[in-house]
């Protein structure tokens, strides 16, 4: 308890500071780009946003680039907020030379676009039997303040046979199962499947889906290729257990593809247009991704997944994370000590640096 009041208060600090002297916007942005990476809690994020005073104007343009990074509704608000109060106040001093790349022209990207979905659409195909820990924290909020409490920790062996996955549910909340239960008998707000499924359906030609670049960033030290995209068509399913209902929605959001090797790294979707009378109003998901070695050869594979949504007041948030992976056999078994923890650096994206033309990093 003692610790995690410790790692809050230092959370914290640089803004307590910033609110006393004012600070730039360059300084609000940095505190609310590491305050989500360290997934701190979006009302108290707001919170300290609204003590900041700001010495510049906050543009529309620096508005865009907080909500691209996830910020969440309540930290928006506060930074709409902050827009409006510093509206009279002098602009940013210009940034010396833009230090990002410039992207890639319009006949460049259609071909990273088509070298990106061609991995996709092979994506599972090109996947080993292989045999991992599944790791499933849900948490819970039913204030609607995102005061999260975790409900339960799954500890699965996921198997993924023959293009298949299947689930044996080992321990739940460090207690061993022993009848047999099943993956979708867990109750409460679950997921499968979607680091394959969703690959596929966002570069299925079907999808009719419409790409746009975004922005370059570093992630795990990588280059990488930023794109907004969005399927208008019903193609994302959301199933409510107690009513027994299922919908079928668009969605849109970000996908980051490695530039060297055009494979997808990290998703983020939020569905569109769920029908007003449908129990749950709201579903985003992220998912990571990472290269792993299995008999010699690497393979891109989930690392983490978060699943984000609400019914009502009722928050729910599954933080799934992908550990031991190893080659599936028959005798093939797994061990179900606590798994380490994923390294921040795994998912932490970072601005990129110019480079010299014709050179890569």
């Amino acid at each position: 308890m003692v610790l995690m009041r410790v790692l809050c208060l230092a959370l914290l600090l640089p803004l307590a500071a910033a609110s006393q002297s004012g600070r730039t916007v360059d300084d609000l942005v940095n505190f609310i780009r590491s305050a989500i990476q360290a997934k701190y809690d979006d009302k108290k994020i707001a919170e300290e946003v609204q003590k900041i005073r700001l010495v510049n104007r906050l543009d529309a343009t620096t508005v865009d680039l907080v909500q691209h990074m996830g910020a969440g509704q309540k930290t928006m608000a506060a930074v709409h907020k902050l827009a409006e109060a510093s509206a009279g106040l002098p602009a940013a001093a210009p940034k010396v030379a833009a230090t990002a790349p410039a992207p890639p022209d319009a006949a460049e990207l259609q071909q990273i676009l088509a070298a990106i979905r061609e991995n996709a659409l092979n994506y599972t195909e090109s996947l080993p039997d292989y045999i991992c820990t599944q790791v499933t924290k849900r948490h819970v909020d039913p204030t609607g303040t995102e005061s999260w409490r975790v409900a339960d920790t799954i500890m699965e062996q996921l198997t993924y046979v023959g293009q298949k996955e299947n689930y044996k549910v080992m321990m739940v909340n460090d207690r061993p199962v022993t009848n047999n239960l099943g993956h979708d008998q867990l109750g409460g707000a679950s997921s499968s499947g979607e680091f394959g499924s969703i690959l596929h359906t966002i570069f299925d030609p079907a999808s009719q889906t419409d790409f746009g670049w975004e922005r370059w960033v570093s992630l795990g030290g990588q280059r990488t290729y930023v794109f907004h995209f969005r399927v208008s068509q019903p193609r994302y399913s959301i199933h409510h257990e107690a009513s027994k209902r299922t919908i079928t929605t668009g969605f849109h959001g970000l996908i980051y593809a490695n530039r060297d090797s055009k494979m997808v790294m990290k998703v983020k979707l939020e569905c569109d247009d769920i029908p007003p009378d449908f129990p749950i109003q709201s579903v985003a998901l992220e998912l990571n991704y990472d290269t792993v070695e299995i008999s010699g050869r690497p393979f891109v594979l989930p690392l983490v997944s978060e699943v984000r949504s609400r019914e009502g007041k009722l928050l729910s948030w599954n933080e799934v994370s992908y550990h031991s992976y190893h080659k599936y056999s028959a005798d093939a078994s797994i061990s179900f000590d606590t798994p380490d923890a994923v390294p921040a650096d795994k998912l932490k994206e970072q601005p990129v640096q110019g480079e010299t033309p014709g050179r890569k990093k």
